[in-house]
């Protein structure tokens, strides 16, 4: 078997460190609060986020598991006012721009369920993306390779997003179908157990019909 060498140029090398090195810092960049947490009934669970003023912020949620997927939100600026508001809602996205300096509240509320806990997926974004490392350091036109670097990094943050959201509905989706298909078992248990009940019950009406003694014969008085 032959051996096969292979060439490399050093700006291949540097251009391969380069778009690593940029591909890899994206995952960091993002200022963002994004997780999944348990709510459940009767409790209530908040968030606290610091934003600066006319710093912008989204704030999403969703529903992915428990009772009919809803959930009560309300968003508190630091003065204690309601800015946003949603009453047992399955999903929603809001954004907003910070009117003051100071923490912001995000509170989940499932008080209005008394028997079934809640999992929510919350992502709460504040601020602009920052751009790619030493990209603002040049004063001058970015060169081809920082403006591919710049549209790799906003493709893969529009990939992380999509794969996220992908992500969420086919939990949801797989936990109804884990919902539907207990219930399925559970309707055809019963149907089972009916029809077991109605098929011994007609042995034995069935039996107890036949084993009924005969009445005894009748004498009758011969006719002259």
């Amino acid at each position: 078997m032959s051996k096969m060498r292979s060439h490399h140029h050093p700006k291949n090398i540097r251009f391969g460190v380069f778009f690593f090195l940029a591909l890899s810092y994206t995952v960091s960049m993002v200022n963002s609060v994004e997780l999944t947490f348990e709510l459940p009934d009767n409790a209530r669970e908040c968030f606290h986020e610091e934003i600066l003023k006319n710093q912008s912020a989204t704030l999403e949620f969703q529903v992915v598991s428990g009772g009919r997927y809803d959930v009560d939100l309300t968003l508190e600026s630091p003065t204690g006012e309601v800015i946003y508001r949603q009453q047992k809602t399955q999903f929603d996205s809001y954004n907003f721009v910070a009117a003051a300096t100071g923490i912001y509240t995000a509170c989940f509320s499932n008080e209005f369920s008394t028997f079934s806990h809640k999992i929510v997926y919350m992502d709460f974004q504040v601020g602009d993306e920052q751009p790619l490392p030493g990209i603002e350091e040049h004063a001058t036109v970015l060169t081809q390779l920082e403006v591919s670097a710049q549209e790799i990094h906003k493709g893969l943050n529009a990939i992380l997003d999509f794969q996220t959201h992908h992500r969420l509905r086919e939990a949801q989706g797989r936990k109804r179908a884990e919902d539907l298909n207990e219930r399925v078992l559970w309707w055809s248990l019963t149907e089972t157990a009916a029809i077991l009940v109605i098929a011994i019950g007609q042995v034995l009406v069935l039996r107890n019909f036949f084993s009924e003694k005969k009445p005894s014969q009748m004498n009758y008085p011969l006719m002259k």
